[in-house]
């Protein structure tokens, strides 16, 4: 039976976690060996030991630069890998992915795997930043066998990669289409009954652009907001609704299941300054919510789908199967 070791840079919930969750968790047993191989202490983690699936602890692996903790992380992967002896390494995020693809290089791994969940050189951030970020996700495509995107938009960016154009198959994430969605009441009896409550999902971070929502509300008295999820920005966040006295209209909700809270919206916004393909924008369209969107990343391939099996999840792990054999 060969055997698969998933890594992966964070063990905090967002759209890679839930990838790497819901691969590892439906993937047949009696054909790949699981583990995974994670940043933290997380949602992921708990997770995942609540599914039973083995976890092997990494240090040092964070998504900033640092030679020193880069070194440390680099050790850490080849010593999971070396102790799981894996056939297949799957590596997600970009973190993971420089330094594992090179740990999985030097220990002759015979089948390394990369999802790239969005391409961060495609962030707004400074020349130089996105050129490194550009070199490191190269590199991790040229140590890669086979590089997994998400939308079409990072297959034509990836597809351009000098000497990787051939090794790039697009997959697109997939969702549950058969799962219940609670009621949402938990978001609805935090505002006043009958108004309008326009709704995100995600990691409190720059990326994200949660502050626009709250910009906007602040010269929309009519505008409620809830912002469902945690991360480093929730101070900043939380500062920023005190500073405009919007205490009663935008709320953080801190970490819960999409599927829990989704039909507490009215509307769902997603003003992210990048995306991959975004499992919230998905379980939007499910839900059958009025959406208002950044078009960035592979969020117009969602919006414009006519027919949502195309997002499956049945569909993304029987393609990513085929991609292991």
């Amino acid at each position: 039976m060969k055997r698969i070791l998933f890594v992966i840079t964070k063990s905090n919930w967002g759209g890679a976690q839930k990838y790497v969750y819901d691969l590892a968790t439906h993937i047949p047993r009696e054909q790949l060996d699981v583990a995974v191989a994670l940043g933290g202490t997380g949602e992921l983690q708990k997770k995942l030991d609540a599914a039973k699936v083995p976890i092997l602890q990494l240090q040092n692996v964070q998504r900033d630069l640092s030679v020193t903790a880069d070194i440390g992380g680099l050790s850490s992967i080849y010593n999971a890998i070396k102790l799981f002896r894996p056939d297949i390494v799957h590596l997600n995020s970009s973190k993971a992915g420089g330094l594992g693809s090179l740990a999985a290089c030097v220990l002759h791994v015979p089948r390394i795997i990369f999802t790239a969940h969005g391409w961060p050189f495609a962030e707004k951030r400074n020349v130089i930043w996105r050129l490194f970020a550009f070199l490191g996700s190269w590199a991790t495509a040229l140590l890669s066998h086979d590089v997994i995107v998400v939308s079409k938009n990072d297959l034509h960016i990836g597809s351009r990669m000098p000497f990787c154009g051939r090794k790039m198959h697009l997959i697109y994430n997939g969702i549950d289409l058969h799962a219940p969605l609670g009621s949402g009441e938990r978001i609805r009896s935090a505002f006043p009954l009958g108004v309008r409550i326009t709704g995100t999902i995600g990691e409190l971070n720059k990326n994200k652009n949660h502050v626009s929502l709250i910009e906007q509300a602040k010269d929309d008295p009519d505008m409620y907001v809830a912002i469902v999820g945690e991360g480093e920005l929730r101070a900043c966040l939380q500062e920023k609704i005190s500073e405009y006295h919007l205490e009663n209209r935008v709320k953080l909700f801190g970490f819960m299941p999409t599927s829990d809270v989704i039909k507490g919206f009215d509307i769902f916004a997603l003003p992210s300054l990048k995306e991959g393909l975004p499992y919230v924008l998905l379980e939007a369209k499910f839900a059958g919510l009025p959406i208002i969107a950044s078009r960035v990343g592979g969020v117009s391939e969602i919006l414009d789908a006519k027919n949502m099996n195309d997002f499956s999840l049945e569909q993304m792990v029987k393609k990513t199967i085929a991609l292991y054999c």
